[in-house]
C-alpha cells in the first residue's frame, strides 16, 4: 500500500506541512523526519516504514525531498526511502533555508533567542536571533507573537516557540525546542516525541497520541510522525474530507491522513489525498474503508513486530501495492 505524510507544518489558512508517499504503499509517519521534507530522513523509519515509507516518499518526492534529505533519509531509508516528513512542515520550491543560527545550540547573544521564522511570508524556513522577552512565558503557558506564527518573535522562554498560533489573536502555547542534537535528539519529557520538520528549521517536542482515538486537544488532531503519531493543530478547515487533495500533514480532518496518489481511489492530488486510519483488529476494518470500493484495505501501519506499544492496531485504508 502506498500511503503519503507530510513532515510541514500547515498554519490556519496555510499550507505548511509537506507531504510524503511511499512506495511501498504503506503508511508513513511524520515525526521522525527533521525537515519539511527534509524530515523524511531523520528517523520516521523507526519501525513503521512500511507505511511511512509510502506516505513520505510521494510527498517528499513532490518538492520537499531536498528538505527530508537534510536529516530525514536516514530514518525513511529505513523502511524502503519513504520519506515521511509532520506537521508538521514543508519546504519552499526550489530553495533550501537560510539558517542565521542554530536552534540546537541557541548560539545568539545574550538577550537573544534562535527561533524559527518564514522569510518569504509562507512556512518556517528559516532561523534568526530574536528579542528574548524579559518576562518570558515558559513551556505550557500561553503565549504571543508580534504579526504572525510564523514571524519568530514571540514572548516564549529561551529553548521554546509560540505553537499553534491562533491568526485572529495571535494567542498560542510555548512549546519546548528538542535538545541534544539531530543526531540525538532529546524531549525532557516522555510523553512527548522530537519532531524534526522545514529542513530542521523547525524542532519541537510534541505530545504523543493514538490515531485512533485521536486523543488531542481541541482544535488538533493526530498526525504520523517516524516511528509514532503527535499531536498538531488541525487546520483542514473546510478542506480535509476523504479523498480530498492534501500537501501537508495537518490539512486533512482528525482521522484522516496525508496519502499518497497511489492508494487513495481517483485521487486527483499531484501530492496525494486524504485517507483513513483504521484498526487491523476490527473484521470489518477493509470492508469499512471509505475507498473499499475502489480497492483500499485496511493495511497494517507498521511493519510486523516494529509497533510502538499501544499502536499495534494502528492501520491505514490503502489500495494495497
Amino acid at each position: 500500500m502506498k500511503t503519503m505524510t507530510f513532515l510541514s507544518w500547515g498554519l490556519v489558512g496555510l499550507a505548511l506541512t509537506a507531504c510524503a508517499g511511499k512506495d511501498d504503499g504503506e503508511p508513513t509517519t511524520t515525526a521522525n523526519q527533521s525537515g519539511d521534507d527534509g524530515n523524511d530522513d531523520s528517523g520516521s523509519d523507526g519501525g513503521s516504514d512500511s507505511a511511512n515509507d509510502s506516505a513520505n516518499d510521494s510527498a517528499n518526492d513532490t518538492g520537499n525531498d531536498s528538505a527530508n534529505d537534510t536529516g530525514n533519509d536516514s530514518a525513511n531509508d529505513t523502511s524502503g526511502g519513504d520519506d515521511t516528513g509532520s506537521a508538521f512542515i514543508l519546504q519552499p520550491d526550489g530553495g533550501g533555508v537560510a539558517f542565521e543560527c542554530d536552534i540546537w545550540a541557541q548560539d545568539c547573544a545574550e538577550g537573544e533567542k534562535c527561533m524559527p521564522w518564514s522569510n518569504d511570508g509562507s512556512e518556517w524556513n528559516a532561523t534568526r536571533c530574536s528579542p528574548l522577552d524579559p518576562n518570558p512565558a515558559q513551556p505550557g503557558d500561553e503565549c504571543s507573537v508580534e504579526g504572525s506564527g510564523t514571524s519568530g518573535l514571540d514572548n516564549c522562554a529561551l529553548g521554546s516557540m509560540c505553537w499553534n498560533v491562533d491568526p485572529e489573536t495571535n494567542l498560542g502555547v510555548c512549546v519546548p525546542f528538542c535538545m541534544g542534537s539531530e543526531a540525538n535528539p532529546i524531549c525532557e519529557d516522555p510523553s512527548t516525541t522530537c519532531t524534526i520538520a522545514n529542513e530542521g528549521a523547525l524542532i519541537l517536542c510534541l505530545p504523543n497520541c493514538d490515531p485512533l482515538l485521536q486523543d488531542c486537544q481541541e482544535g488538533e488532531a493526530c498526525y504520523p510522525v517516524g516511528d509514532t503519531f503527535v499531536c498538531g493543530p488541525d487546520v483542514s478547515g473546510e478542506m480535509g474530507l476523504f479523498g480530498e487533495p492534501c500537501a501537508f500533514i495537518n490539512v486533512c480532518d482528525p482521522g484522516l491522513f496525508c496519502a499518497g496518489p497511489d492508494i487513495v481511489p481517483d485521487c486527483q492530488g499531484a501530492s496525494g489525498c486524504c485517507s483513513s486510519f483504521c484498526d487491523t483488529s476490527d473484521p470489518e476494518a477493509s470492508a469499512n474503508c471509505p475507498g473499499a470500493a475502489g480497492g483500499q484495505e485496511c493495511t497494517p501501519w507498521f511493519d510486523e513486530g516494529q509497533a510502538p506499544p499501544g499502536l499495534e492496531n494502528v492501520g491505514a485504508c490503502a489500495i494495497p501495492a
